[in-house]
This record gives structure tokens, C-alpha cells and sequence, in this order.
């Protein structure tokens, strides 16, 4: 039991979800990150971000991320007390102190989804962005423009945050249309149907 409990670092784990869940960074760019990612004085901190083809991007973090990440950074200190950080050192690290790499944070985040109660049918190479596009679709939930998420998540063409919007628009619409109340207007509101005229019957002629 004892071996199992000195490889969890709940901290860590918890850290590295909120970022990819808040920042909405691909898997590259958030084992990229270093120590020195962290940008700006505290509350008005910002992550800078080399995305694709080495561009570089600044996403804002608020205080409650800046609070995970400092107790994950302090929780660091205290596992690696011989560890001497500078800006250039990694921001999430392995159990040995190494920067984390591909397959530990993919092993990482299913633990997280797992503990969490949650069954996801994702495959392990998609967890991260499944987080990222879980962002986008907030983002745009909450009414933030094409422009707004192409910065945020670094998308190279609009016409992809565009998506997102469009795609919220229509679930939005779908979910307005469900509403039970519309199958009630529909019945009161459709035409009855014309009562059909029956023949007239010709009156017989009196017997004789």
C-alpha cells in the first residue's frame, strides 16, 4: 500500500487536468510548458503557449487555476526537495522528476476520468483533446466569438472556431424544439380536419 500511495500525486493530476480542461491546450503544447510558462504578476496570470508551427500564444488563467497549479508546484517541492527549478525547467513532471511525457499523461487524465466515475469511450490518444474540444464548446456556450476561441486555442483557420458556434447554435436549437410544450401548441394550433358532407339521399316516392 505504501508503494502505491508515493506514486499518487493527486495535486499534479489535478493540475495538469485543469490546465488542458481551462487552457484548452493540445497534448504537445501542455507537456511543452515550462516553469517560466507562467506569465504575469499574480491575478493576472497567463500561460504562453508555442503552439504549431512555433506560434506563440498567451492564454489567461484566473485564480482558482493559479491556486491548483501552485499547490502542485509546492507539492513538487516537497517530493523533490533537492530539485533546483529555473524558468527553462518543465512545469509537469513524472514521479522521477522527469518532464512528463506522452504516454504518462495520457495514462494520467484516463486515471483522472476514471476516479472521477466518468466510462469514456475515447481512445488514449485522444483524452486531451477531448478536454480541449470540451473548452471550445463552453467557449462557445457561453457566447464567446469565432475570433475569441481561434485565439484561446490557437486555431489556424477561423472557419474551425466558426464550427463550434455553429454547432452550438444548432444543439441549442434542437433542445429549444424538444420542449414538450411545442407537441402541445402543435395540437392545439393544427387545423381540424374539415368534416366530410355526407350524400343526400334521395326521399322515395310514396307507395300506392
Amino acid at each position: 500500500m505504501a508503494k502505491k500511495a508515493s506514486r499518487s500525486w493527486p495535486e499534479r493530476d489535478l493540475a495538469f487536468v485543469a490546465t488542458a480542461l481551462l487552457g484548452g491546450l493540445r497534448l504537445s503544447e501542455l507537456l511543452g510548458l515550462d516553469v517560466g510558462s507562467l506569465d504575469g504578476r499574480q491575478g493576472e496570470r497567463r500561460l504562453r503557449v508555442v503552439g504549431k508551427g512555433s506560434k506563440v500564444r498567451f492564454v489567461p488563467i484566473e485564480a482558482p487555476l493559479e491556486a491548483l497549479v501552485s499547490a502542485y508546484l509546492g507539492s513538487r517541492k516537497a517530493r523533490f526537495p533537492a530539485e533546483r527549478t529555473s524558468p527553462g525547467s518543465p512545469l509537469f513532471v513524472d514521479r522521477h522528476g522527469e518532464r512528463l511525457q506522452r504516454g504518462g499523461a495520457q495514462y494520467l487524465v484516463r486515471s483522472a476520468y476514471r476516479s472521477a466515475g466518468v466510462r469514456a469511450s475515447v481512445p488514449n490518444g485522444a483524452l486531451v483533446h477531448a478536454l480541449r474540444h470540451t473548452m471550445a464548446t463552453r467557449l462557445a456556450e457561453d457566447g464567446a466569438s469565432a475570433s475569441e476561441i481561434q485565439h484561446l486555442l490557437g486555431h489556424e483557420s477561423l472557419a474551425t472556431s466558426q464550427l463550434y458556434i455553429d454547432s452550438t447554435a444548432n444543439e441549442q436549437r434542437a433542445a429549444a424544439r424538444a420542449n414538450r410544450t411545442y407537441r402541445v401548441l402543435e395540437k392545439i394550433t393544427k387545423p381540424s380536419p374539415s368534416p366530410t358532407t355526407r350524400p343526400t339521399r334521395k326521399a322515395s316516392p310514396p307507395s300506392p
